[in-house]
């Protein structure tokens, strides 16, 4: 595979299979129902969709929703996939659905890893968040069915202020489930998800904080979604924990993230280079609506009218999206501006305008600092 520029080919595609979910989560972004969309693409549209996202040097694919296993093709279409080369993972609700002959089928046709949802340490907090009684047990038992699959498990886990305070209790249980990854979201206010529900601008620089000093003594890779300030913080550590006293090294985000304590692709089980919203990421709908991201909502085409690489590579939106020097405010002058761009969906959800700046951050860029001091 050679090597990947975002301007052509994302890094990762993410495909909603459809909106139908049992569950009724407090955040939702899909704002998912209880019964599939007649309009939802098929099966054939699927294939051919993924025929072209092959195009475009094979990302990584993951099915969502909704919940992907409301759909009785989710296999042959997760089959078609990976015997073509894709690498795919699938993060599906925890219901009933999730029985022990769907996790056995999905090891089947070589899915390469499921993803669970837990939002709290224990079934109080958990099946609050997620709307339903039950779920945070039906989760903790499919994830004993996937480990005696010996299947790698991926945790998926919104911070917000139901949460927040839980966090060192949260970290215990991923190294007791034994998760090959965290996966840390950190709120944006759409679908059900309300700005009332956030942590605070200082929360989520606590939260980067401790994240950083968790991932360097855990056995499991973290990562952060709508939380791309976590990086200039790893960046700003690695530096101060790196300097020799003379001279500060460059901000280089490569340098400072691909020396990670704890492996993966660069110790943040992330890309080789930061990934955000239309940029390097993809989302598509289950109508086939295309979008920079499932919580940036403002369509930039539809693969039943053209194709999704043309859509990527063409869209003015996604183009400005994928220039940080267009991005207003502080994050524009910010030097951390193509390592970080802050979140392009909380911007939009805050202000209404995908260039702003990300609302949810105390970082004050150099330049600023150094006005201030003239």
């Amino acid at each position: 595979m050679k090597a990947r520029d975002y301007n052509k080919d994302p890094f990762i595609v993410i495909w909603e299979l459809t909106r139908a979910c049992e569950l009724k989560c407090l955040h939702c972004r899909a704002d998912a129902q209880y019964h599939r969309h007649p309009s939802e693409l098929n099966l054939q549209e699927g294939k051919r969709l993924i025929d072209q996202i092959i195009e475009m040097n094979n990302p990584m694919l993951v099915f969502t929703g909704g919940d992907p296993l409301m759909r009785p093709d989710v296999f042959e279409i997760a089959a078609y996939a990976i015997n073509k080369g894709v690498r795919v993972s699938m993060t599906p609700s925890a219901t009933p659905n999730v029985t022990k002959e769907a996790m056995n089928k999905a090891k089947e046709v070589g899915l390469s890893r499921w993803a669970f949802s837990l939002d709290g340490h224990c079934a109080e907090i958990h099946d609050h968040f997620r709307g339903t009684s039950g779920s945070f047990d039906l989760t903790m038992n499919a994830i004993r069915y996937l480990h005696e699959l010996e299947m790698p498990l991926q945790i998926n886990t919104v911070i917000s202020r139901y949460n927040v305070d839980y966090l060192e209790e949260m970290a215990s249980l991923m190294e007791e489930l034994n998760c090959v990854l965290w996966s840390v979201f950190f709120l944006v206010p759409i679908g059900r998800g309300q700005e009332k529900d956030m942590i605070s601008a200082v929360e989520h620089e606590r939260v980067f904080r401790w994240l950083y000093k968790l991932s360097k003594k855990v056995p499991f890779d973290i990562k952060t979604t709508a939380g791309q300030h976590y990086r200039r913080v790893v960046i700003q550590n690695k530096i101060r924990e790196n300097k020799d006293g003379n001279s500060k090294p460059d901000i280089n985000y490569q340098d400072a993230l691909t020396k990670g304590e704890t492996g993966g692709i660069d110790g943040l089980g992330r890309a080789p280079k930061g990934v955000n919203d239309g940029n390097g990421f993809i989302f598509i709908s289950h109508i086939g609506d295309v979008y920079p991201s499932g919580l940036l909502p403002v369509k930039v085409g539809n693969v039943r009218d053209q194709p999704l690489p043309e859509i990527y590579r063409d869209s003015d939106i996604l183009k400005n999206l994928r220039n940080p020097d267009k991005y207003k405010g502080k994050c524009g002058v910010c030097e951390f501006r193509h390592v970080c761009g802050g979140s392009r969906s909380r911007a939009y959800a805050v202000t209404g305008d995908y260039l702003e700046s990300e609302p949810y951050c105390t970082y004050i860029p150099k330049v600023m600092r150094q006005q201030k001091r003239a």
